[in-house]
């Protein structure tokens, strides 16, 4: 027989796993209320409002964007119970005299006391600024608007992946440690052993501490794009989403030196018309069921955020030659270097609808890409313009001219890429978007820092 003591605590066990069934999230209980049925509920309290009797206090638990009210009578009410403290109600869901849903506390737990005077940063009902709770990196999913940001992002990724299962597309993860630099530019993060003992341990002759551990030099990836070129010559077509890195000394609001970067490569395509189309259709897929799914957490993040009306038309297609002479005539000239930001932003507002920028001349983009059939100065490239970021799309046909390819290959160590062109070939063409820049459009966020949970960008990686 089990003695006193062992029955105790198997009663106590049993009855935290009673608790823990009949615990259920704040959205669950908001969509499928039944009046007059026991419900607990576990969060963090958002403001009290203490009456003569009652206390009302709004509870969230991350959820979703609505509060659930709490009714609790004074007597259950102790100091431990303040804004931002975490807890655990149960009770019976009944309906206010206004209608809205509440619930009738009869048990109250604090779980996490919260001393605002002891330096927390945020205050009820009040709208920090984004530059304010930017600088609380570990406190500000706590914020209104920055949970709201986050279940954006959350319903937003589902929504990619949903599309390119729809789609016939693969999953694939690219590597985040690679030899290669995709893009060309330079702007790599380096990747070596730190620790000493390693490097001496490992050392060979004619090897530095660069090439020690791997036999090469390596790098935090740029893009996941000559990885899913390999992948796609042997599966069709495929995508990544993942982190990717850029050591570029830029404070912008557009830009972070690690960011998630959705990529995909279609096989057999061998039209630039096919690659736009793809995309266009994408991103319209994403931005109209993200819309439907989080309708109250982009309205939270910005009231004003209505639906685009370009979701209803069709993105225009400028050839490079034909956005520089629309430039020129509105006073910007562009340069050698390109269509700046400015400009992007101006051609934007000039089509009134995102705009494709194609025929690129081949010395401003990568190595890569495919010659233009139309004029051998040009490439298939494009650039898909939109609001609020500017470039938002990148991509291009590829070479898939085994002798083209070989005259522009930047470097031996890409052989095997070469390679590819050599046994069972196909065309394929494909694109990158920054997950970031997206959320910059989709919410209407100004700063890219404010899309994304934990933003690094130089003199910055806090945590």
């Amino acid at each position: 027989m089990l003695c006193k003591r062992a029955c105790i605590k198997l009663r106590k066990y049993l009855v935290l796993i009673q608790s823990h069934k009949k615990y259920s999230v704040i959205a669950s209980v908001l969509e499928k209320a039944n009046v007059g049925e026991l419900a607990e509920i576990k969060g963090w309290v958002k403001s009290l409002r203490i009456q003569k009797d009652h206390i009302f206090a709004d509870v969230n638990d991350g959820s979703c964007a609505q509060k659930l009210q709490i009714l609790i009578p004074k007597h259950l009410k102790t100091d431990a119970l303040t804004y931002g403290s975490s807890v655990h109600i149960a009770g019976k869901l009944s309906k206010s005299p206004r209608g809205q849903l509440e619930l009738l506390a009869e048990n109250v737990t604090v779980l996490g006391k919260c001393v605002v005077l002891d330096g927390y940063p945020f205050n009820p009902r009040t709208a920090h600024p984004p530059e304010y709770v930017r600088q609380y990196l570990h406190l500000r999913s706590r914020t209104n608007y920055f949970s709201a940001v986050l279940r954006v992002r959350n319903a937003l990724t589902k929504h990619i992946h949903d599309y390119f299962a729809s789609n016939n597309y693969m999953h694939i993860n690219t590597p985040i440690l690679t030899s290669n630099d995709c893009e060309g530019a330079g702007e790599v993060f380096k990747v070596q052993p730190e620790n000493d003992e390693t490097v001496k341990a490992m050392m060979q002759e004619g090897r530095n501490r660069d090439t020690v551990y791997f036999g090469t030099k390596t790098y935090l990836t740029v893009s996941g794009q000559l990885h899913l070129e390999a992948i796609c010559r042997g599966m069709g077509n495929v995508y990544t989403l993942g982190p990717t890195f850029r050591a570029e000394n830029s404070r912008s609001r557009l830009h972070l030196s690690e960011f998630y970067m959705l990529e995909a490569e279609i096989a057999f395509c061998d039209s630039i018309l096919k690659l736009q189309d793809a995309i266009e259709d994408l991103l319209k897929y994403l931005f109209l069921q993200t819309r439907n799914s989080n309708e109250s957490d982009l309205f939270l993040i910005d009231k004003n955020n209505k639906p685009p009306t370009w979701l209803q038309k069709e993105f225009i297609t400028l050839t490079y030659d034909e956005a520089r002479n629309i430039l020129g005539k509105k006073g910007l000239i562009v340069t050698e270097e390109g269509i700046n930001k400015e400009q992007e932003l101006a051609l934007v507002d000039y089509c009134q609808v995102p705009v494709f920028i194609t025929q690129w001349p081949k010395d401003m983009k990568s190595f890569y890409m495919k010659e233009s059939p139309l004029d051998d100065t040009k490439v298939d490239a494009l650039d898909l313009l939109a609001p609020i970021t500017g470039e938002i799309v990148g991509g291009s046909l590829r070479e898939d001219d085994y002798d083209k390819l070989k005259s522009k290959l930047p470097s031996e160590q890409l052989n095997w890429y070469l390679e590819l062109r050599k046994f069972g070939n196909i065309p394929t063409g494909g694109f990158g978007l920054g997950l970031e820049r997206i959320m910059q459009v989709l919410c209407n966020v100004s700063n890219i820092k404010d899309t994304l949970p934990f933003p690094r960008w130089p003199h910055n990686c806090d945590m």
